[in-house]
Formats: C-alpha cells, sequence, structure tokens
C-alpha cells in the first residue's frame, strides 16, 4: 500500500488547522495517559493502523503499560480501568459512533459525574481530533510508523 497523498504537502493551512486543534487538546487538562487511552480506542474503532502505532507509542511513554493497552478493546470486561477512565471511554465510544444511536444518556450522566464541564468539553475536542486524524489517515492511507517497517524499508 502507498501513501496517496501528503495533507501537510498538499493544504498546508489545512494541516495546520487540525494541527491547532490537536494543540488546544495537548494543553488541556485530561490527563496525558487517559488522552492516549481514549486515541488508541478511537482509532481501534476507526481501524487506523497509522494512528495505532503512534499512540500506543505515545501511551508508553506516557506511562501507559503493555496490559492496559491489550485490554482496551475489551475494556468493559476488563476491571483494571478506573471509573474516569471508563466514563472516558464510553465517552469516547459514542461520541465515535454517534451514528449508533446518538450519545445515550446514560453515558452523558456517568461522564459528567467524572468530568467537570470544561473537562467535557476538553474530552470531546480530544475525541473530534483523533476521529479526523484517522479519517485523514485512513482516506489518504497514511502508513504506520512501525519497527517492521523501518526495518523492511
Amino acid at each position: 500500500m502507498k501513501e496517496r497523498v501528503s495533507i501537510a504537502k498538499a493544504a498546508p493551512d489545512a494541516y495546520k488547522a487540525m494541527a491547532a486543534l490537536q494543540g488546544y487538546v495537548n494543553k488541556s487538562d485530561i490527563e496525558a495517559p487517559l488522552l492516549e487511552l481514549v486515541k488508541i480506542r478511537a482509532s481501534q474503532i476507526n481501524g487506523c493502523a497509522s494512528c495505532l502505532a503512534m499512540h500506543v507509542r505515545d501511551a508508553r511513554k506516557a506511562g501507559e503499560s503493555d496490559e492496559r493497552m491489550h485490554l482496551l478493546n475489551a475494556w468493559e470486561e476488563a476491571p483494571i480501568y478506573t471509573a474516569r477512565e471508563r466514563a472516558a471511554l464510553a465517552w469516547t465510544e459514542a461520541v465515535t459512533l454517534i451514528t449508533d444511536g446518538h450519545v445515550p444518556d446514560e453515558v452523558y450522566e456517568t461522564a459528567r459525574a467524572q468530568f467537570s464541564e470544561k473537562e467535557l468539553v476538553d474530552l470531546t475536542m480530544a475525541i473530534i481530533a483523533i476521529n479526523g486524524w484517522n479519517r485523514l489517515a485512513i482516506g489518504f492511507r497514511r502508513l504506520p510508523e512501525t519497527d517492521a517497517a523501518r526495518v523492511n524499508t
């Protein structure tokens, strides 16, 4: 598979706009390991290999364990996530899969119990950003940066 378009080269202003949104998210008060879990979960749902490779590396750097990342796809069954993390992951799934019945009130209420209004907006902006990056990477076939890819090139 070959990358179709380099977003940064083809439309630098559009790339800068996405990067500005990401910059806002990165400066939010949401803890970095939680943001990485959210990015990984949304990228799993969307099937974005490029973003998965990136955010697994970033999560490790932020102190996240391999075990928690491996179980993320089944977070509802794994007792290793906090109530705050569970609320964020449920919110991530509901916002990412918005066409599956919008965001249920119970998911909102659970998230609202764990996050202030500002934090919930910031968390939602993080979800919007990663979904945007996923769609750009998938649509333009951005290849994942992996150890195997570096060895095979």
